[in-house]
């Protein structure tokens, strides 16, 4: 029997500790976590409890586990975007094997060094691109390699954000300001465009993006809005972003009341709104994230792929099409599954090939990816979203950025080279 891996828990909030933590208990001769880092205490107790973790293995500092001595085999890092450098940096010069929670890091130039330094460690820096492990992603990935649908010739790959995670995620919450955390096609797309890349079997060679943030902004907020949904706002009952309509309604216990407070009762998240960020009306934020952005890539060969990211959906889903030369195929991906057709252009038939979901989050994407890292560890699989490949992705996004602000087309190989040699340079400077 083979004996179950170790890993340290590096922040215990909704990724770590809802969605990773599980596959532990639910497969303890697989995984077992023997420590855990978070500055909540509530969360801290509440992971180490459901784990066994004992209190000198209870850390409120990602600094504290790097100024110890390796505690386990791996580390799961699951800190905000604007830790992951410094965080990842001491947990791969201690020696641990790095499970990485996507985005790398929120800039350029830390991203591109985290790569290069695990590379020369030679220490296994895999990323949480789940999406890689749902059956529906892995099933369209196969049908592409199979040749069914002949040469690619274009692609049009949507991710539809629905409103109410817009309004929590990237309006009111840690992903809004993209000096504090990350920019949005970066945050909530790297995914997206790691799938691109994946299917294309390269990055793209030019690269041209748009987007801007139009709604969420107080010159578009109603007349006589208030500051906070709290506040008896007049327009509250016309306005899809209500905060005490998604998290004052009591059959809501999961994902996304458990981001606003630890005491779930109706007083508990009364008093967050009525004092924490969750509680702002979204017209009066300081958010800064683009609520819509397209990017337009040419790959070689002269395929074409165009990315939307919109937050304004009525639905959380990815829809896709893939044109080639001797089919079409239409997706349909949710968390709760998902759906592919292939039209084929002889003769007119359509296939349909339904995709369904496992029970762990992101469509069976969370255990899947999970299960691949301690596979990679063992020597028995190579990870599809090690840091190397998961970097192509990263600077897809900052090179998205980069043309939406300055109005012009990215040559990617320029870029990537640049990116390399900045870093290098960097790093050595460093050291």
């Amino acid at each position: 029997m083979k004996e179950s891996i170790t890993a340290v828990l590096l922040g215990a909030g909704q990724r770590g500790a809802d969605s990773y933590g599980p596959y532990a208990l639910e497969y303890p001769q697989e995984l077992r976590f023997v420590a855990v880092a978070e500055p909540d205490p509530i969360r801290r107790t509440r992971f180490a409890e459901a784990h066994g973790i004992p209190s000198e293995r209870q850390f409120t500092t990602w600094e504290e586990v790097a100024s110890r001595p390796q505690l386990a085999d791996a580390l799961f890092n699951c800190t905000k975007d604007q830790m992951h450098y410094a965080s990842t940096m001491g947990a791969l010069d201690t020696g641990y094997d790095v499970l990485l929670e996507k985005p790398m890091t929120n800039r350029l130039t830390p991203t591109v060094q985290l790569v290069q330094h695990a590379e020369k460690l030679g220490r296994l820096l895999q990323v949480c691109h789940v999406l890689h492990y749902t059956t529906f992603f892995s099933t369209l990935h196969d049908i592409l390699e199979s040749g069914k649908l002949g040469d690619i010739i274009t692609v049009e790959h949507r991710e539809n954000v629905e409103t109410y995670h817009m309004a929590h995620s990237f309006v009111r919450g840690n992903w809004r300001n993209a000096a504090e955390s990350s920019p949005m096609i970066l945050s909530k797309c790297c995914h997206d465009l790691d799938i691109l890349t994946w299917n294309f079997g390269h990055g793209p060679e030019r690269l041209q993006s748009f987007g801007s943030l139009l709604h969420f902004r107080r010159d578009m907020a109603p007349t006589g809005a208030t500051q906070r949904c709290t506040d008896d706002c007049p327009v509250s009952e016309q306005c899809p972003f209500d905060a005490r309509r998604l998290y004052l309604d009591m059959d809501r216990t999961g994902w996304p009341v458990t981001m606003i407070t630890s005491d779930l009762s109706y007083q508990g998240r009364l008093q967050a709104l009525e004092s924490g960020p969750y509680g702002r009306c979204v017209f009066h934020c300081d958010n800064t994230v683009v609520d819509h952005q397209t990017v337009n890539l040419e790959f070689p060969g002269g395929a074409t792929a165009v990315l939307f990211m919109q937050g304004h959906s009525h639905e959380e889903s990815r829809t896709l099409r893939y044109d080639g030369t001797r089919a079409t195929l239409r997706g349909k991906f949710t968390y709760r599954g998902g759906v592919i057709e292939i039209h084929d252009h002889v003769t007119g038939a359509m296939e349909v090939i339904p995709c369904d979901a496992t029970m762990s989050g992101h469509s069976g994407g969370d255990f899947g990816m999970v299960s691949a890292f301690l596979e990679t560890i063992r020597g028995n699989a190579a990870p599809l979203t090690r840091a190397r490949v998961a970097l192509e992705s990263h600077m897809m996004a900052f090179a998205a950025e980069e043309s939406r602000k300055k109005g012009k087309v990215v040559d990617m190989a320029v870029f990537r080279r640049r990116a390399e040699e900045v870093a290098l340079s960097e790093q050595q400077a460093g050291n």
